[in-house]
């Protein structure tokens, strides 16, 4: 009898990550180790392995993934300019004086703290030192605070940008390819990072929704989980919301907007965020304000001149209009170049920078380190003949291609309870996506779905990444089990959101069709 090797791999793997060993050594040794026994037990052809620093080569030079280290760069920075503290009071001041009021506060902050930072932990971290006792001193359940600061600061990972949907987005150009060449069709489609983001805007937008009406309708039907705020506060001036709001919403619009337009490609669109975060950030450390502005104006002129109207001096034709353009152009290179200089330097003296380059490269390095490793375990897994097992399993589900994709889901629900979202999305993903485009589901659509789905593996005990952020920064106060209890109705909202998106596909698919 024939040993199913790629099975036994497969729990070996998640056994040995929930050891506590670092995930990029765990799947490594798991990969090297089953290659081994495989080739020993004539099951698998060592030859295989030539083909991995083809694999790495072609990871590392990915032009989709390496927007990573810029988006990250980007929040890192724009966390450590304590952009969060003044959105939180600012809003606080705003939503407070209803009931339920804070708790809107919380869930609008970190919507927009989502869309511009995307980093999870700095984001459930600051709202839980700020946002939460400001909570219960005012009488809020416990649980119902936790919930929300815990669920708000996983919005990160469907609002665009974020490194989820970056990875995913990958992900399923690769499957979509796959079984585009396993139908015979060689002119092939892909999927973009554009077309993942604008899918997943509306579906982002809808969860802070579905957050924004439990939490009203909750406070309404049971005022003392929500109270209004009982201390003396005023309405903050307009002047100082538009202060605390705009820069991250320009921010976002540059990104977004330059994406979604096709103005500019992911790494591009995530080199604006980097350098405006940077601006941001040299700002709020003493920046002179006309530098700053007249810095980020001068960069957007070039960026719209240029595009618009560049310019080749070189050709022999060039005339007195395109030395004059060529001019303009590089005096605001050189303005804008002394602003990025200059707010560099603020964060230099204020000893931030170091920090923020060196968070970045520990975040990016992890992430590719695991990207990196599970092609290599993806490897070994369809060496084993793991890719058939799983496209026989799906196409054997009762129910067709519904019940094959209600598995699907339910599994990588299940497996968030143990594995973080980069482990399933690069290990498990490439191996189920490709049956599931072949049996008919748009790619698109099934992107949402499962971005929406692998959201969740932050808020599911034991091991959601939410939940231990929040369990460092909360007070004593606060028990896990009042942090446990406090999310279950937030996932239950997130399945609600499944529901919908499956009910009505235009949710996910309607703004990529009209975006691109």
């Amino acid at each position: 009898m024939t040993l199913p090797l790629d099975l036994i791999m497969f729990g070996a793997l998640i056994a040995v990550i929930l050891s506590g060993y670092p995930v990029a050594f765990a799947i490594a040794g798991v990969a090297t180790g089953f290659a081994l026994l495989g080739a020993a037990l004539g099951q698998f052809n060592i030859g295989l392995m030539g083909a991995l620093g083809q694999r790495f080569f072609g990871i590392m030079t990915n032009p989709v993934l390496t927007a990573i280290p810029l988006f990250v760069l980007m929040g890192v920075i724009l966390e450590r300019s304590r952009i969060a503290e003044d959105l939180l009071e600012t809003m606080g001041r705003l939503f407070g004086t209803m009931r339920g009021g804070l708790g809107v506060s919380v869930v609008l902050v970190g919507a927009l703290l989502a869309a511009s930072t995307g980093i999870v932990g700095a984001t459930v971290v600051a709202m839980g030192l700020i946002a939460l006792p400001a909570m219960l001193r005012n009488g809020y359940n416990p649980s119902l605070a936790a919930g929300m600061v815990a669920t708000s600061g996983t919005l990160g990972q469907i609002i665009p940008p974020s490194t989820l949907l970056i990875i995913l987005a990958d992900v399923m150009s690769s499957a979509f390819q796959q079984a585009q060449y396993a139908q015979g069709l060689f002119s092939i489609q892909t999927v973009s990072v554009g077309q993942v983001f604008a899918a997943a805007l509306v579906p982002g937008l809808l969860l802070v929704a579905l957050y924004v009406a439990y939490i009203l309708i909750r406070a309404w039907l049971r005022p003392a989980d929500a109270p209004a705020l009982s201390e003396a506060v005023s309405r903050p001036p307009l002047g100082a919301v538009l202060a605390a709001i705009l820069p991250p919403v320009l921010l976002i619009v540059a990104v977004l907007g330059a994406i979604l337009g096709g103005v500019a490609s992911p790494n591009e669109a995530a080199a604006v965020g980097a350098i405006g975060a940077l601006l941001l950030a040299g700002g709020r450390h003493g920046m002179p304000r006309w530098l700053l502005i007249s810095g980020g104006v001068a960069l957007a002129l070039l960026a719209v001149l240029a595009g618009g109207w560049p310019v080749r001096i070189q050709r022999s034709d060039a005339g007195l209009a395109e030395y004059l353009r060529a001019a303009l152009y590089a005096g605001l290179v050189l303005w804008g170049t002394a602003a990025i200089l200059v707010a560099g330097w603020r964060l230099m003296r204020a000893g931030v920078f170091g920090p923020v380059l060196t968070s970045t490269l520990t975040v990016t390095s992890m992430i590719f380190a695991t990207i990196l490793m599970a092609s290599y375990f993806s490897l070994v897994f369809v060496g084993l003949g793991g890719e058939h097992r799983i496209a026989a399993i799906l196409e054997a589900l009762p129910g067709g291609p519904t019940g094959a994709l209600i598995f699907a889901m339910a599994f990588i629900f299940v497996l968030g309870f143990f594995l973080d979202f980069v482990e399933i999305a690069v290990i498990l993903l490439p191996l189920l996506v490709p049956p599931l485009i072949l049996m008919g589901h748009d790619p698109i659509w099934l992107a949402v779905l499962i971005a929406v789905n692998l959201q969740t593996s932050f808020l599911t005990p034991p091991f959601g990444f939410s939940l231990f952020y929040l369990r460092g920064a909360a007070p004593a106060s606060i028990t896990t089990g009042m942090i446990y209890r406090g999310v279950i109705p937030f996932i239950a909202l997130q399945g609600l959101a499944i529901a919908l998106i499956w009910l009505w596909p235009a949710i996910g698919t309607w703004l990529p069709r009209a975006a691109f």
